[in-house]
């Protein structure tokens, strides 16, 4: 399977992006799949998870109210809807995809498949 991840850029304080990660070659069942971000010197963190079969989510604090993950009816592909955007959201953005049912969207080794990243600034 390959994720691709696109959408990021260069955006003011307060603006809007809106990621999207698409899946190809995909021969197994997924059961959830996450948007992460690394920004400079920090780790990998969670953004935002959404339960592939019942769409239920799951989000940052960091991000709580100002961003939105979804998912296409087909499932193929996956949408991070990033508003009121801050300085400290500049990250390279990862999607990936989970296949085992006992997982956290919190823990990096539950994935599965990661997509390449897409870099998004933010400037003040």
């Amino acid at each position: 399977v390959q994720l691709q991840a696109s959408g990021g850029g260069l955006v003011q304080a307060g603006g809007s992006l809106r990621l999207s990660c698409a899946a190809s070659g995909r021969t197994f069942l997924v059961y959830a799949a996450a948007w992460f971000r690394q920004g400079p010197g920090k780790e990998r963190e969670v953004v935002a998870g959404i339960n592939w079969s019942q769409g239920t989510t799951y989000y940052a604090d960091s991000v709580k109210g100002r961003f939105t993950v979804s998912r296409t009816g087909a499932k193929n592909t996956m949408y991070l809807q990033m508003n009121s955007l801050k300085p400290e959201d500049t990250a390279v953005y990862y999607c990936a995809e989970a296949t085992r049912t006992y997982m956290r969207f919190d823990v990096l080794s539950d994935y599965d498949y990661w997509g390449q990243g897409t870099l998004v600034t933010v400037s003040s």
